[in-house]
Parts: structure tokens; C-alpha cells; sequence
């Protein structure tokens, strides 16, 4: 297995000013009533209550079973593909657009799905091509077709999602990472692409939606949220103040409060209430990760993005390495440190690829450029004190 922990070896060290625990991480492996798992029987009961904390409080409640799916092609050429999807409630189906780009001469690709088309880079050709070129294919869609990004609670509530599904007490990224299962719905529909090798990625706001929607839909075999800031991967419980690069700036993580107060109507309506005592929600990011697995996270980070605390997301992964060890799945685990900030870059997509080669044909990953740390661990407090249960043993 390869080396999980080499602190400093990224160009551009993070210089860590302050780092503040308001408290230690929630064991995942303890139920309500106290007891705690003593074996993989109890985990299926268990991961149910993670999913009512790390799903319905933080991004509310999920929409119901999908009724419809309609699949629709607008533009047709040997690479590239356009459809129509139309998915939801039978009575008052939402439609949005899915752009499919192929790789050529390859039959059958595995896909990654992304819904940031909003954004700039997913348009950007290298950025594109990290994945065309190693013979994996693109499903891109628009995630604001399905609900508005509007910031402020004037975007609360808006869109077609929410007038299909009136009523739904959730916020705008539960309605996006739908957008990734009816995705998948239409790729398996149009059988073109490897339906055993889906990815899930996303970036920023973007990466928290593809962080639930992996852990949502156990059809994502690889799921790579990036930079998701807080909301996902990063650690609700930590404040980080940190230089970068050798500059004189001090730049600080993002809040629960800072998300709420600006962004609130991406998350669901009961998270607020924690706005201001973070140390008191029943779970944390860790939680998130956990639900992913036993399948392949990919969490990636930059180096520089001290907004979207890189110390506290590392530490989050940590504890839900924990889950992951407890399942068998230690190696299915990943994290990584882009030198530079907040951006999606087309290194952050072949580290992707390398992982989806991996799982498809057992190429070796990229040498050394998995787990290595931006910042030196000696000094930082501890934010988990559990460990997983330890497994019986099986005489045979």
C-alpha cells in the first residue's frame, strides 16, 4: 500500500498562524443510544443515522424515488452528443441539458460526471482533454437548469427542481446532486459509455454537490469532490489561519457562518441554527466521506486555499479513514494537495484519470503525488480520540 503520510514535500508550504478545535469530531461508530458497532452487521443501522445528521441536516430532505425519464438527443456527431433529459415527477418532469463528450476510438469508455458547466473551466480544451486523451468520455451538465445559484435567500427555493418538487424542505445542492443521478439514469439509458466505471467530480460549490451526490448514489464507483470549502469535505469544527508561499497575507478558513449567511439556501433549512456553535452539530465532515464508503473517494484539495481549510479537511479524511479501514476499504481512500488555490485544474483531472485506470485495469497510480502534505503535522491538535472497532476474529 502506498505511503499515506509524508508531511512537507508539496512545492509551497502552508505556513499554519492559528489553528482552532471548537471540539473533537463525533465517533461514527457510536448509535444514539450510546452502544457502539461491534461489527460489520450493525454498520447497514449505523450508516442510517449518519445519513439523517451528514444528509438531511446538513442538505435536508432528500426528493422521493424518480418517476420519469425521458432522454431526448438535440445534437448528435461521432464525438460529441447533446441530449435532452427530462426526469422527475410524471406529472411535472424537470428538463435540463447533458453534454457528452467521447473519447475516440474507444468503445464503451468509463465517464466521470461533472455539473459545473456553469463554470468556465469546463470548457477549457486541456482541461477537457486530460480525460478524452486517456479514452475516458465527459457527461457535463448545468446544474443551475435544475436550481438557481443566486446568493442570499433570494435563490432559496428556485428553479425547476423546486417547482416540480413543491414543498421539499431542501436546499439548492440536494437538488444539483440529483441532477448527477438522473445523469447516470440517461447514460444508462443511451448505453455508450462503461455504466462499472462512473466518476463523480465537481468543484467548489460544485465539489460539495458531487461529494452528496456520491454519497447518494452507489453507482459512482469514484467520487472526487474538489475545493469544496465548507460544506463537504472541509471540518466545520476548525478555524485555520494560515500563510502560503512564503507571502506576508494571513488568510483564514470559511465558517459555517460564513457559508450560512451568504450562501445558506445550498443547504438545508435547519443547518443555520449551528451557525455560531459548529462544536455542537451531531456530525461532521468525516461523516460525508464515511458515507461514500466502501468505494473510492478522491478527495483533492490546494495547497494555497486556506479558505477551504486544508488542514481541517486532511483531518476529516483521517477520521473517515477510520470507517474506511473498518470496511476493508483502507486503499480505496485518496487524498492530494495541488500546489496553488482555488481553482479546478486540468492536474486535479489526471489525478482523477489515474484513479479510473487504476479501477479499470490496474495501471499504477501517479508515483508519490498521492498523500503528501503542505504543512508540517508536528504541533496540531488532535481532533478524534476513537478508532474502529476492532473486527472479531474468524476462526476457519
Amino acid at each position: 500500500m502506498e505511503e499515506k503520510e509524508n508531511p512537507c514535500v508539496t512545492d509551497g508550504i502552508l505556513d499554519i498562524v492559528s489553528y482552532d478545535v471548537l471540539g473533537k469530531l463525533p465517533d461514527p461508530f457510536r448509535f444514539d443510544d450510546g452502544r457502539r458497532v461491534s461489527g460489520q452487521a450493525d454498520w447497514a443501522a449505523r450508516r442510517r443515522g449518519l445519513y439523517k445528521t451528514a444528509v438531511e441536516l446538513q442538505y435536508g430532505v432528500m426528493p422521493p424515488e424518480n418517476e420519469w425519464l425521458e432522454v431526448e438527443p438535440l445534437y448528435i456527431s461521432p464525438c460529441t452528443k447533446v441530449y435532452r433529459i427530462k426526469a422527475g415527477p410524471r406529472a411535472h418532469p424537470v428538463s435540463f441539458r447533458m453534454k457528452l463528450l467521447l473519447p475516440r476510438n474507444v468503445e464503451n469508455p468509463p465517464v466521470i460526471v461533472d455539473g459545473d458547466l456553469c463554470f468556465n473551466y469546463a470548457m477549457d480544451r486541456a482541461w477537457l482533454d486530460a480525460a478524452l486523451d486517456n479514452g475516458i468520455a465527459w457527461a457535463l451538465f448545468d446544474r443551475t437548469e435544475l436550481a438557481c445559484d443566486i446568493p442570499d435567500d433570494r435563490g432559496r427555493a428556485k428553479g425547476p427542481f423546486f417547482e416540480a418538487y413543491g414543498g421539499l424542505q431542501c436546499g439548492a445542492i440536494a437538488a444539483w446532486a440529483w441532477g448527477y443521478s438522473r445523469v447516470v439514469d440517461a447514460l444508462g439509458r443511451l448505453s455508450l459509455t462503461d455504466g462499472s466505471c462512473i466518476a463523480f467530480t465537481g468543484h467548489s460549490r460544485g465539489g460539495k454537490t458531487c461529494a452528496l451526490a456520491g454519497a447518494l448514489d452507489e453507482r459512482a464507483a469514484v467520487v472526487n469532490p474538489n475545493e469544496t470549502c465548507a460544506g463537504a469535505c472541509s471540518c466545520y469544527r476548525t478555524h485555520l489561519r494560515a500563510r502560503y508561499g512564503g507571502g506576508d497575507k494571513v488568510l483564514r478558513s470559511e465558517t459555517l457562518r460564513d457559508l450560512w449567511n451568504t450562501f445558506g439556501f445550498w443547504m438545508g433549512p435547519l443547518l443555520g441554527q449551528y451557525a455560531e456553535c459548529e462544536e455542537t452539530l451531531p456530525f461532521d465532515c468525516h461523516y460525508l466521506k464515511a458515507l461514500i464508503a466502501p468505494r473510492t473517494l478522491f478527495v483533492s484539495e490546494a495547497a494555497g486555499d486556506v479558505w477551504s481549510n486544508p488542514v481541517g479537511s486532511w483531518q476529516t479524511t483521517m477520521a473517515a479513514r477510520e470507517v474506511y479501514s473498518f470496511l476493508g476499504a483502507e486503499d480505496e481512500l485518496f487524498w492530494y494537495f495541488r500546489p496553488g488555490t482555488h481553482c479546478h485544474a486540468a492536474e486535479d483531472v489526471r489525478m482523477l484519470v489515474s484513479l479510473i485506470k487504476r479501477r479499470q485495469n490496474g495501471e499504477n497510480l501517479m508515483a508519490g503525488r498521492f498523500f503528501r502534505l503542505p504543512f508540517r503535522t508536528e504541533g496540531l491538535p488532535s481532533v478524534f480520540d476513537w478508532r474502529a472497532p476492532a473486527q472479531p476474529r474468524i476462526d476457519t
